[in-house]
Parts: structure tokens; C-alpha cells; sequence
């Protein structure tokens, strides 16, 4: 299979330069000398200063304000859809918790102490955890997906890439927008934005608010406790952001900013894909209904702020800091068996905060552009969940394993990167990061014989006994570790015309060391994950019309982070921890067209293929021999192609002009399970169809938006206790149930959205 990637790799770039040069030849020979429709340049701050998408050697899709607003995309996971190999997604049980993979490396566990593989900032800033990373479209310029390791330029944790929300800074004029949107499932979202100049030319204050709310795509047909909301797959979300800039000389710019989020949209209950042993409830018709024995509420609250200043010293640097402070709070209820038993129940509380600094030095010269930076990062990030599993246990009044604690740390890194010209065509990119990172981890973990909640009134009437609590669960882990880790990058850009450059890398990045946050016992910690990537890639533009972006791509995941069997002080001692246990390699192409076909119509296509798959992972027998495992392994939320088309087409007429557009989204099959895979989603595509409207004078505009036109049932997440029996059917696992869990994308929605501009 990696053969045939490789092979479609370069056949497919060849054939992409191929067109390009063909449709060039017959550009030439038909010129008619009328009027031609031109593609529009795109900025993109992926390596951290402003430049043209054609002159960065680095395979990033940036998604304009008005692209976003055209599509009706209203959350950040829509963006997968135009970015090849690209997963984002909501987590299993809640809205706003991300699951997030590009080219095959990512991260499925949310839990605190397991870092993400793929990077999320809000301008410049790391978002640290995935708590409230589902980012509604609110005040936002535009949104850049950087693929690959980006190691260097934004350092930890950013092993397969970023995902960049660029805010909008403001005009300097008074303005204020209102939208208003409706549609299926009692759709009622509301957003106001605007800014107002304090002092003209020097100082402003602009803010966005925006209230989201949608009735649930099922229902909880069942609850145990009275007076829940019965809303599943629903969304009650309020955010707002705030911010001041300032700019006393032409040299000198401030942005000081304030945002804060509540999602109290309900938990998700997920679908039971096989009939409960231990209740008589059928499988539900609809694959959004589910049942639940614990409370339906969930909330996710972030909020930070951040200071920026740039600072032009001359026509060559820039000097830029970077401040921040973020925190979230999310407690959550889990109901991994979905019946209306408590079978096997998490609730659980997620707790984070963090602060980050950063200063960057920036050259621009004649024959080399330099970003330089120092980088300061500390995080404490915490939690509690409880293991109910009472059904099992009913005789001795109900189980419960608790396990809390906190993975915190501490890192300094200093950076720099830099583009030398050799010649007028030939461009030398070498970069370099220093990190250096402190974890201190704690770990509590035990058991109780009865129900426990995280908190007092977490159910009606529930009291937490904490001084029994804290007699019965032990501090099972208290240890520190410190890691530094040089990333490099090295590349090669060939600018063969003025409108093609040919591109070569080498670049690597790492995900942090962590300690088990499960751990029941005294265990070491693991060292960081390394990615090695390798990058051949192409950016032209023919005539001003035809847009073609390729990228071929290897990588080498090592040192992988699983929990299996592992010996401690002796090949005796054999105990299940975490450990660096997985390889991992990946080969690919990604194709990005975009055509100006006429002044009205634009044509656009991706492409992604990767074949991605586990080289070896290392476990243990029973009888101390090193054994291969990687056969029960399995990359997850990769599909092998990714593919989008579209179109948009313009039309003026005498009450405005409109705007039709349409995309077709297609993922083949993929797993979702990375040990022992019970569920894989079958290949299947998304067609969308939107028009627009914008009136003459400017002021008003209207998008009528219908998403999953077909109606498309496809799987994003599961949970899965069961083991198969080699009959075709299943062993009942943890809490003696047939758990098997699907949790489903959108359906088929309408929506309609009307603004006005002062």
C-alpha cells in the first residue's frame, strides 16, 4: 500500500505540473486580449510574519472571513473540509472538546497530562488543552491549517501540525454588525460586533458577542434522575471578546484583549450500536437518541486575556511580546454505557490555567528574513473523574474508582529561523528551537465501595464525605522530570518563474513528556514523541487564473506514548504503564486547485492521500519476551483520501448581487479506535449548497445555507467495552454490558442568516 501511495504521489504532481503547463500553452495560443478573471491574493502568518500563500514553503490552507461567511461554516470544524488530510472534530461527549489530526498524528485522549499532537492558537497564542478548543467563527479574519511538524517557529506539541484562528484588527472607523441566523432544530443564533475609535487615528474599542442556541438532533428517551433536560446533540453557547488598540506612532502598535466562552449545551449520550444485557431497552431508531442514568447537564467555561506589542524599530525589525493568561473549568458527565443503569458512569471535572510569554526579534533585509524569538510557557492543568460502576457491583452498594491529580509544567525555549537568497531564484530556509521542559505530576487512585461525584450536589442530595474519601484513595504518583529537546528545520526553495517556486524541507517537532494521569502506582515518566518530516512541494499560479499547490510527504513518529505491559527494575516485574512503545510512518500528497474560471465563476479542489500505518510497538508476555503488537494497532481519524470540490458563482442584478457556491466533502473509511478497532467508518461524502446576497448600498446581506444536503450518517467517535466472541458476536466488558458506543456528525440542516452593517 505505501508503494502505491508513493506512486500516486508522483504521478499525481506530475500531472498536476502537466495541466499547468498545458492550460498555460493554450492561454497563450487563445489570448483575446478581454478583460480576465484573476484569482486574489491570500496572506497567511504562518511563519509568523505576513506573507503571500505562493511565496511560503510550507503546505498551510488559510480560509478567508468571507469564505467562512459565504459557506455558513459557524465552527472551526468545519474547516476540515477544506484542508486535505485534516481531522476536526468534537469530541465523544461534549461540543467544544476537539479531537484534532493532521497527517495521521494527533491525540484521542482529552484526559489532563496527555498532550495534543496538533497545535490550536488564537492569534499567537497556544491554546494548551482541548477543553472549549471547538472555536465558534466569532470576530475572526481568517483560519490557517499549517501541516506538518512546526517545531521550530511554535515549538511543543505541534508534531502534526497547527490550526491558527487570526482575529480581525480594526479598521479605525466606527462600525457595528448584526446577524441573526435561524434554521433546523430551532437554529437561533445572534451576533453583534463593532468598534468604535476613542481617539481618531490613535485609539479604539471594539467587541463581539454572540448567544448560539439549537435544540438537540435526539433525545434522551430515557433519564434515571427527574427533571433533566432531555436535549441530546443540543447547543446553548454564549461567548464574547473585547479588545483595545492603541497606536500612538506609525511604529508602534497595542492590542489588549479579554474573551470568555460558556457552553452549557448538555453532554452527548451516545448511540448503542448492540442491545444492553442488563436492560430490556431496544437499540434507539434515531442515531442521535440515547438513554442515561446520570445528569444531562455539562459546561465548559474558558476565558483569558492577552497583551500584544509591536514595535517597528527601524525598516528592518520588528520587535513583538506576546502576553497571555488563559483558564477553563469543565465539568462533565459521561455515560460510557448509555442506559438508564449505572453501569459504567465518569463524571468527571476538568480544570485548567496557563500563561505564556513571548518575545520575538523579526528581520526583514534585502537578501534574508530572519523570526527570532524567546519563549516562556507555564501550565497547570488538573482533574477528577469517577469510575461508577454500580450495577456489578450492586451486592457490596456499588464501585467507584476515583483518580485525580494534576500534570503540570514548565518550559523556556528560544528560537530562530531564517530565509537567506543565495541567487534571485535560489533561497536557503534554516531554523533552530531550544526547549527545555519541567513536569511535576500527581496522581491519586483508588478505589471505594459505593458512589462517588466529584462534588457535593452533583446529583440531588449528594454529599461528598471528604475526609473519607481521602482516606481511601492514595497518592499513588508524586514524581518531576525535566526533558530538552533541539528541533531543526532545513529547506531548499527554487523560484523557477515569477509565478512557480519548487520546494524541499526537513523539519521536526516533539510532543511533551508526560507522566501516566491513570497511574496506579509509582511509575516513570515517558519521554517526549518526535516527528521527522520530509517535504517536496510545488506553489504556482498560471496567468493570474490557475492556482496549483502540491505537496509530497514523508514522516517518522517515533517514540509514541501507549499504556501496555512493560518490566520495571527487572524483566520480571512486568506491569502495565505508559511507555514509548509505537512507531508510526506516513507517506502522502496534498493537492490544492483553485481556478478563476470567469469574472463570476471560481472552481476549486483538494486532494488528500496518505497511507499511514504502525511499524512496531513494543510490549511484553507473560513470560518476559519482548513481542511486536502493532498488528492490534491502528492510525485513527485518517482516512486514506480526502477530497473537496466546489464552486462559486457571482451574479449582479438590480436588487444586489448574489452569490451560489457548493461543495462536495469526501472521506474514505477510517478507524476509530487506535487498539484493538471495533468501528470504522465507511467512506461516505458531504454536499453542501449556500446563496448569498449582499444589496447595493452595502448594508445588508442574507445566506441561505443547507448542509449535508443528503443527509449522511457517518461515525466521529465510539467507545468500546466489549471483546468478540470469533462468532460474530460480543463479550460483555468493564461493568458486565455490551458497551458499544457511536457518536455521530450533523445531519442534513437549513439555516438562514440576515445581517445588517452601520
Amino acid at each position: 500500500m505505501k508503494q502505491n501511495t508513493i506512486k500516486m504521489s508522483c504521478i499525481a504532481l506530475a500531472i498536476s505540473s502537466a495541466l499547468a503547463a498545458q492550460y498555460a500553452v493554450a492561454e497563450d495560443e487563445n489570448s483575446t486580449g478581454e478583460k480576465q478573471a484573476t484569482l486574489e491574493r491570500i496572506e497567511v502568518t504562518a511563519r509568523k510574519s505576513i506573507e503571500s500563500l505562493q511565496n511560503v514553503p510550507v503546505a498551510v490552507t488559510s480560509v478567508s472571513a468571507d469564505d467562512l461567511a459565504e459557506n455558513g461554516i459557524s465552527v472551526m470544524t468545519e474547516i476540515q473540509q477544506f484542508s486535505p488530510n485534516t481531522t476536526l472534530q468534537s469530541s465523544r461527549g461534549t461540543n467544544s472538546t476537539l479531537t484534532a489530526f493532521i497527517r495521521g498524528v494527533g491525540q484521542e485522549d482529552p484526559l489532563w497530562g496527555y498532550e495534543p499532537g496538533v497545535g490550536i492558537y488564537i492569534d499567537d497564542v497556544y491554546i494548551a488543552r482541548p477543553q472549549g478548543a471547538v472555536l465558534d467563527i466569532l470576530d475572526v479574519q481568517r483560519i490557517e491549517v499549517l501541516r506538518g511538524p512546526q517545531g521550530t517557529l511554535y515549538g511543543k506539541n505541534t508534531i502534526g501540525g497547527a490550526v491558527k484562528y487570526v482575529t480581525k484588527k480594526m479598521s479605525g472607523d466606527a462600525e457595528l454588525n448584526l446577524n441573526a441566523t435561524v434554521g433546523s432544530y430551532n437554529q437561533q443564533d445572534y451576533k453583534i460586533a463593532g468598534q468604535l475609535p476613542l481617539i481618531d487615528d490613535k485609539l479604539y474599542i471594539g467587541g463581539a458577542f454572540a448567544s448560539l442556541n439549537r435544540d438537540g438532533y435526539g433525545d434522551f428517551i430515557t433519564s434515571a434522575l427527574p427533571g433533566q433536560d432531555t436535549e441530546n446533540y443540543n447547543k446553548d453557547v454564549m461567548a464574547g471578546r473585547v479588545s483595545l488598540e492603541y497606536t500612538p506612532t506609525d511604529n508602534l502598535f497595542m492590542r489588549l484583549n479579554y474573551d470568555k466562552t460558556k457552553d452549557e449545551s448538555n453532554s452527548k449520550g451516545g448511540y448503542r450500536m448492540l442491545p444492553s444485557v442488563l436492560t430490556d431497552a431496544p437499540v434507539p431508531d434515531s442515531k442521535y437518541d440515547s438513554y442515561t442514568s446520570m445528569p444531562t447537564w455539562n459546561k465548559v467555561e474558558t476565558e483569558g486575556w492577552g497583551l500584544t506589542i509591536e514595535y517597528g524599530l527601524n525598516d528592518d525589525w520588528t520587535l513583538k511580546s506576546v502576553t497571555s493568561s488563559r483558564e477553563s473549568y469543565s465539568p462533565t458527565n459521561i455515560d460510557f454505557d448509555n442506559t438508564s443503569l449505572r453501569i459504567l458512569d465518569v463524571p468527571a471535572i476538568y480544570d485548567d490555567e496557563q500563561f505564556s510569554q513571548e518575545f520575538q526579534a523579526n528581520y526583514d533585509g534585502d537578501n534574508l528574513k530572519l523570526v527570532s524569538g524567546l519563549y516562556y510557557f507555564k501550565g497547570d492543568s488538573c482533574g477528577m473523574f469517577d469510575s461508577i460502576l454500580y450495577e456489578y457491583y450492586k451486592a457490596y452498594g456499588g464501585l467507584t474508582r476515583e483518580v485525580r491529580g494534576c500534570n503540570n509544567s514548565e518550559s523556556y525555549a528560544a528560537y530562530a529561523q531564517g530565509t537567506y537568497d543565495i541567487t534571485d531564484k535560489l533561497s536557503m530556509t534554516a531554523g533552530l528551537r531550544y526547549t527545555r521542559e519541567t513536569k511535576d505530576a500527581t496522581v491519586y487512585n483508588g478505589i471505594m465501595f459505593t458512589t462517588l461525584y466529584p462534588e457535593t450536589g452533583w446529583i440531588p442530595g449528594y454529599v461528598r464525605d471528604e475526609d473519607a474519601i481521602n482516606a481511601s484513595i492514595p497518592k499513588v504518583l508524586d514524581d518531576e522530570e525535566t526533558w530538552s529537546k533541539l528541533n531543526p528545520r532545513l529547506g531548499l526553495e527554487y523560484q523557477l518563474t515569477d509565478d512557480m517556486m519548487l520546494f524541499t524541507s526537513y523539519s521536526q517537532g516533539f510532543k511533551s513528556g508526560t507522566f501516566n494521569p491513570r497511574a496506579t502506582g509509582p511509575e516513570p515518566a515517558v519521554d517526549p514523541e518526535v516527528v521527522d518530516s520530509y517535504e517536496l512541494g510545488m506553489k504556482s499560479e498560471w496567468f493570474d487564473r490557475l492556482r496549483v499547490n502540491a505537496t509530497a510527504f514523508y514522516l517518522d513518529h517515533k517514540d509514541r506514548q501507549f499504556v501496555t505491559v512493560l518490566p520495571g527494575e527487572n524483566a520480571s516485574d512486568l506491569n502495565q504503564r505508559l511507555g514509548n512503545i509505537g512507531k508510526s510512518t506516513a507517506t502522502g500528497l496534498e493537492l490544492e486547485v483553485e481556478y478563476a474560471a470567469t469574472e463570476s465563476l471560481n472552481l476549486f479542489a483538494t486532494l488528500g492521500l496518505i497511507d499511514a500505518s504502525f511499524e512496531e510497538v513494543i510490549s511484553y508476555d507473560s513470560d518476559g519476551n519482548r513481542i511486536d503488537i502493532s498488528d492490534t494497532y491502528t492510525i485513527t481519524n485518517t482516512p486514506d483520501t480526502t477530497a473537496n470540490v466546489g464552486f462559486s458563482y457571482n451574479i449582479d442584478t438590480d436588487i444586489g448581487s448574489f452569490v451560489a457556491n457548493g461543495n462536495y466533502y469526501y472521506r474514505s473509511d477510517y478507524d476509530l479506535a487506535v487498539v484493538n478497532n471495533l468501528l470504522s467508518q465507511d467512506g461516505y461524502g458531504l454536499l453542501n449548497l449556500g446563496l448569498n446576497w449582499y444589496s447595493n448600498d452595502g448594508h445588508w446581506h442574507a445566506g441561505l445555507h443547507w448542509k449535508n444536503v443528503t443527509n449522511e450518517e457517518y461515525l466521529v467517535g465510539n467507545y468500546a467495552f466489549v471483546t468478540p466472541d470469533g462468532n460474530g458476536g460480543y463479550i460483555p466488558g468493564l461493568g458486565g454490558d455490551n458497551t458499544l458506543i457511536g457518536y455521530y456528525g450533523d445531519p442534513e440542516t437549513i439555516s438562514l442568516t440576515v445581517g445588517y452593517n452601520f
